[in-house]
């Protein structure tokens, strides 16, 4: 999920949230952060205040199994969230 604020600084600034309980393995939440924070860098946002949080658990048996499955759906989902903020704020 996206949640989004608009600010009065020139850039957007990022928080990302994933809960233990969606992702067990610290391996998993740091590559959810990690994958979060290198997509957000290229979005070229308007001024906002972005928060990134998991909705759902990761590491189940209905979701991906290696981390290379991860990080493709991962990217899918940021980079449709952020194109869909990008296109909404723009002036």
């Amino acid at each position: 999920m996206l949640y989004t604020r608009q600010n009065d600084l020139p850039h957007a600034r990022l928080g990302v949230v994933v809960a233990k309980r969606f992702a067990p393995r610290a391996a998993t939440r740091n590559t959810i952060k990690r994958v979060t924070r290198e997509l957000f860098r290229i979005s070229a946002l308007q001024p906002v205040d972005c928060v990134v949080r998991l909705a759902k658990a990761v590491n189940s048996k209905a979701g991906p199994a290696t981390t290379a499955q991860l990080k493709a759906e991962l990217r899918a989902e940021l980079t449709r969230l952020f194109a869909a903020q990008r296109v909404r704020k723009a002036p």
